[in-house]
């Protein structure tokens, strides 16, 4: 039995604070910080614009920031109303002015305080402290790219007296949509990131972002005006939990003395990481023994996580929120389970034995039951197998697919497991198991827009939505489906992959689904290509990055996906 070491467990040390802010100095001051870029034009996109803000003083009018061209822009203030400290979002539109409702408890001194805008379609967003404060149903394409932080941007009259900290603005992405709480960690370049500022301690012109999403390279100083400075005051924000295990909540011990870790939300234990496992390469025919991983709600190429130290293509994926198991694989196929911890970089360990050989099967899971149906042995089985992920051991028989067949895609919630097509001969059938529950043929759920095989493996899903991408028909299908997991029949239309292939991989966190790899039939060959969607919404793929090599059959998983509870 290991030794559990309070330094690997965070929650019993003393958290990583982050320091950084600007300081501002009022009206009077001309202290704010101005940048423009081409990056900052909106248009008709979905966007959202985020900071903490800690105020000194009540002047009559001051503004957080100012996003403009010619009169008309996206703006905070606090406008007092008539009445001095209270609070209202204030955005100006082509064709007039609207403002959220006026409320008072967010203008206490010397407090810090957490503000959000977002618009989703033509509806825009207004919070304060993760709490709704008004919606406006604006349509215009903003065009603007001059930004302004802590004044207006026609003038320096109205300057923000006090501590502005980690702003960020993204477009293409409306990140709340209804209420929430705040982040507790820095905020991150995540995928959709333009700017990100005010988080320096040294410097109140510096800006974080990603060469590739972010800011243009001859854009990214920050002309700083007045006495403008920066800080290392800050809203007490720590750094992302990078090593051990992250328990947040109340640890605490039981009547014997065992202790008990909090069990927390899918978001507070996860960290968001994809893990892509093995796979096979077409043109030319080479099997991959690698393990990569990569950052779900960032964007970026694929990391080395590790090595296989056997052929392990078209293995199936389950997992929970710490542990990552891989069920079968190869050619014609292994019985063999392993097993990684998805924090920790390294090379995969014995979990146990499948009931039988087989690879290009899918997984489901709820984080406690991973189940993995559809196989190819390399004839076609319609057994389904299922382990606990917890506890090291043989998998045992769950019971049957409605029909044999392999490559099917996988979605699941924290109670049910779908399974989607799949082959020899490309079927439109969906069927789904109660994942509890053990014994039985799986039942109807409904059918696919179009029927094909080797589909996205593993599985997609926020725990509402479940996804399904690619495959072939036989020729490359560029198709994306979708279905809410919990309500029976047929899938539509989601949208459409970036590249027709099939055997590509797919994983998410409860925000957004990954797609990773496969091959393009006729000749077969393999791409390394990743693209993300936003699980909730419908549309295209969007670029994310890489895998180091081109590859097929690739098993994958994650620390948060929606099957997590």
């Amino acid at each position: 039995m290991g030794i559990l070491r309070t330094n690997e467990i965070s929650g019993l040390e003393t958290p990583t604070a982050v320091t950084g802010s600007v300081l501002l100095g009022g009206p009077s001051s001309g202290d704010y910080l101005d940048l423009s870029s081409p990056e900052f034009a909106i248009g008709n996109a979905d966007f959202t614009i985020e900071t903490w803000y800690n105020l000194a003083s009540y002047p009559t009018n001051y503004y957080i920031f100012d996003l403009h061209t010619s009169g008309n822009g996206i703006r905070f203030t606090f406008y007092d109303g008539g009445t001095a400290g209270q609070v209202k979002t204030y955005w100006t539109t082509s064709t007039g002015t609207s403002y959220s409702s006026a409320v008072n408890e967010f203008t206490e001194i010397n407090r810090w305080y957490h503000m959000s805008m977002t618009r989703k379609g033509t509806t825009v967003y207004a919070f304060m402290d993760g709490i709704l404060q008004g919606t406006f149903t604006v349509a215009d394409n903003f065009a603007h790219t001059n930004l302004r932080i802590g004044s207006y941007g026609f003038g320096a009259s109205q300057g923000w007296d006090g501590y502005i900290s980690n702003f960020r603005i993204l477009k293409g992405t409306a990140l709340y949509t209804e209420n929430f709480t705040p982040p507790v960690h820095e905020l991150q370049p995540i995928g959709d990131t333009v700017l990100l500022c005010c988080n320096n301690p040294d410097s109140a012109g510096a800006v974080t972002s990603y060469a590739n999403v972010g800011i243009t390279t001859t854009s990214k100083n920050i002309t700083v005006n007045g006495d403008a400075a920066a800080s290392t005051v800050s809203p007490g924000l720590t750094r992302d939990f990078t090593f051990g295990t992250q328990f947040q909540g109340v640890a605490k011990f039981d009547t014997q003395g065992y202790f008990v870790p909090p069990s927390g939300t899918t978001e507070q234990r996860g960290r968001g990481r994809g893990i892509l496992y093995g796979g096979y390469r077409y043109n030319p025919n080479a099997n991959q023994k690698i393990i990569e991983s990569i950052q779900i709600s960032s964007s970026g190429n694929a990391q080395k996580f590790g090595d296989i130290d056997v052929v392990r293509y078209g293995a199936a994926g389950v997992s929970s929120p710490t542990r990552g198991v891989f069920f079968g694989g190869a050619d014609p196929g292994t019985s063999d389970i392993d097993f990684i911890t998805i924090a920790t970089e390294g090379n995969p360990v014995e979990f146990g034995s499948a009931t039988t050989s087989f690879r290009n099967g899918s997984g489901v899971s709820n984080g406690v039951r991973g189940i993995v149906g559809g196989k190819f042995t390399p004839s076609t089985v319609g057994t389904i197998d299922y382990i606990t992920i917890a506890a090291l051991g043989d998998a045992q028989d769950f019971g049957d697919l409605s029909e044999t067949r392999h490559s099917p895609a996988a979605a699941s919630s924290n109670t049910r497991g779908v399974f989607a097509g799949g082959g020899p001969t490309a079927t439109n059938t969906i069927d789904y198991v109660t994942i509890a529950t053990v014994g039985g043929t799986a039942q109807d759920f409904g059918d696919l827009t179009v029927p094909r095989q080797a589909l996205s493996c593993s599985s997609i899903s926020n725990g509402i939505r479940g996804v399904f991408g690619g495959g072939t028909e036989p020729d490359a299908s560029n198709v994306i489906d979708y279905i809410t997991i919990a309500t029976l029949g047929n899938a539509q239309d989601f949208g459409d992959l970036s590249v027709a292939r099939g055997s590509l991989s797919g994983l998410s966190d409860k925000v957004r689904g990954i797609f990773a790899g496969g091959y393009t039939p006729g000749p077969n060959t393999s791409i390394n290509t990743i693209e993300y969607i936003t699980i909730a919404s419908t549309g295209n793929t969007q670029d994310f990055g890489d895998m180091s090599i081109r590859r097929a059959l690739v098993a994958s998983c994650s620390d948060s996906h929606g099957g997590l509870s």
